[in-house]
């Protein structure tokens, strides 16, 4: 509303009421923080080698020599996925012949893993991977004596997404992030009808109880279905709570909350993460303690209020008022008798503005070209902070710590994108921390193998990038576009966006062929695109674009006709971070 703010300023920026529901909204973030990252413990995958059964009749020397060698990381390896035929090996322990000297081992005929396979209880107790369940099947009556014998056979049935199954590791991250997909379309939508609060409340509640049905998963693909509805809570609560804090907020406080405040609280959540899978090894009783945090906001909806904005959007300013009264109580200062006039407040709301298409962000050679060069910005970004998060059990060391530096690492980056979002120009500094992020992962494969801690070290830099370029995206991107289609161009770029995050888990995959070949992708084009970023033009210092006319011109465009009514105003560069 355009007379909102000033009827409002009574407030005050920072009073204990703006206080309580920066921290309540950015607290609710912390559940976002581990259920986002936590098929890196849940769906991780231990050591294994195929199971040699006790019946098949081999001595102790060919039962060692049964798995043969492979070439992985450079060295020869157990096989996980194959072992020598065990009716070949029967045989020749049965004549007394010994491997190695009397038979040549690389001559002899493999098979799978018939018989399953054997896990390594080092890292993970249990995961989705390794899971195993007890199926019982009660058999038809047939005779009294047949009902005694036999009235109930017991057999193991176990996911294992490994070798011929392994693609279904990936597919499960894929599947989350299409939930988010999904839920980042419709929870913008759902929140204009029903209300902020309302639907920020449903959003946790969906992410909290579908998280706890997954403990009860009797297959991967129910495990599966339920984890793309918690993608959808997941994103749409930390949508809401974005929009709730920054319509509640003033101003200088609204561009904290944005910018550190749900970042840094969702870092918190995804630091607790490893924290609680370095105790809890079973992945049933880690979903359920990562589950019960959930609980504690409860409570929440008797403290955070709906949005005033929102409510007088929808002519319910009785409620508003009631909202600020209340405000201004908790403030400690005097409210005047009536904050809106009704009669004002419906004559000072804009007239309906024309309706903006998806080929408006298309329609001129300038608008197209800023249009594919922000949604492969977003892609690309997306798939390098992605594809580095959910890495962290393959890189070197142990894996809850490289997890939790990988959470860490957010805390710094988000800190520096605030700082340079104030101070330095957009084009450079989203360029330079993709730069800096895209090189240095590059320079993973330079790295003797022996230091693994320059390696780890590389890959914190990497991430550090990364993620500072991928928190400023939002500010650069609503600066570019006129007001008529800036909402149509934030939601194309970040749909952009979750395309990068749903192919981010097959880049991990590769590393089960070539160690380094997801850091030479992701690192090119990281690289790639944060070459292209200094292409688009600078918004830095200038006011927001509200006609097409007034679109700032990419680099090699320059030479066209200039952009009008911008490049001469002396707007403060802070006024520019307001979010939408």
């Amino acid at each position: 509303m355009r007379d909102y703010d000033t009827a409002t300023a009574f407030l005050g920026e920072c009073g204990r009421f703006q206080r309580l529901v920066f921290f309540l909204l950015s607290a609710s973030i912390i559940p976002n923080g581990f259920n986002g990252m936590s098929v890196v413990f849940l769906a991780g995958t231990p050591e294994h080698r195929c199971v040699v059964p006790r019946g098949a009749n081999l001595s102790g020397e060919w039962r060692n020599a049964s798995i043969p060698l492979e070439l992985r990381g450079g060295q020869e390896v157990p096989s996980r996925c194959r072992r020598y035929r065990l009716a070949a090996l029967a045989n020749f322990s049965a004549l007394g012949l010994r491997p190695g000297s009397d038979v040549e081992l690389e001559a002899l005929e493999q098979e799978p893993c018939l018989d399953g396979w054997e896990y390594s209880r080092d890292v993970y107790r249990s995961t989705i991977v390794t899971e195993e369940r007890q199926a019982r099947t009660c058999h038809q009556k047939i005779s009294v004596k047949k009902q005694l014998q036999n009235s109930i056979e017991e057999q193991n049935l176990m996911w294992n997404l490994v070798c011929e199954d392994d693609w279904k590791t990936p597919l499960t991250s894929s599947l989350f992030f299409v939930g988010v997909l999904i839920g980042s379309f419709i929870s913008g939508q759902l929140s204009d009808r029903f209300g902020r609060k309302n639907i920020l409340f449903l959003t946790m509640a969906v992410q909290t109880g579908f998280s706890f049905l997954q403990i009860f998963s009797t297959s991967w693909e129910m495990f599966t279905v339920l984890f793309l509805i918690v993608g959808m809570g997941q994103i749409s609560n930390y949508v809401v709570a974005f929009i709730l804090g920054t319509e509640i907020l003033g101003k200088s406080v609204r561009i904290l909350f944005s910018t550190l405040g749900v970042c840094i609280f969702f870092a918190i959540g995804y630091m607790l993460l490893p924290l609680f899978a370095y105790f809890i090894r079973d992945w049933r009783m880690l979903l359920l303690a990562l589950t019960v945090p959930g609980l504690f906001c409860i409570p929440l909806w008797w403290i955070i209020p709906e949005s005033p904005r929102w409510l007088i959007s929808q002519g319910r300013y009785k409620e508003a008022e009631a909202i600020i009264q209340k405000a201004a109580k908790m403030n400690g200062v005097p409210a005047p008798a009536v904050l809106f006039d009704t009669a004002e407040m419906q004559d000072s709301k804009p007239q309906q503005q024309q309706k903006a298409i998806l080929l408006d962000l298309f329609r001129t050679r300038n608008i197209a070209t800023i249009t594919i060069m922000s949604l492969l910005l977003w892609f690309f970004t997306s798939v390098g902070y992605f594809g580095l998060s959910l890495s962290t059990p393959d890189w070197h060391g142990n894996a809850y710590v490289n997890c939790f530096l990988s959470a860490v690492i957010e805390v710094p980056a988000y800190v520096i994108a605030w700082l340079l979002l104030r101070s330095l120009p957009r084009r450079y500094s989203v360029s330079g921390t993709l730069f800096l992020g895209g090189s240095v992962v590059l320079f993973i494969q330079l790295v003797p193998a022996e230091l693994n801690v320059v390696s780890v070290g590389l890959v914190m830099l990497g991430k550090f990038g990364i993620t500072a370029a991928f928190s400023m995206l939002y500010v650069y991107n609503v600066e570019l576009y006129p007001t008529l289609v800036r909402n149509m161009a934030v939601g194309a770029t970040s749909t952009a966006s979750r395309l990068g995050s749903i192919i981010a888990p097959y880049f991990v995959y590769l590393g089960a062929y070539d160690r380094f070949l997801p850091y030479i992708l992701m690192g090119s084009l990281t690289v790639l695109i944060g070459i292209l970023t200094l292409f688009l033009p600078e918004s830095y210092g200038n006011p927001l674009p509200e006609s097409f006319e007034q679109m700032l011109k990419v680099k090699c465009f320059r030479n066209e006709q200039q952009t009008t009514g911008i490049r001469g105003s002396k707007e403060s560069p802070k006024s520019l971070i307001t979010p939408l």
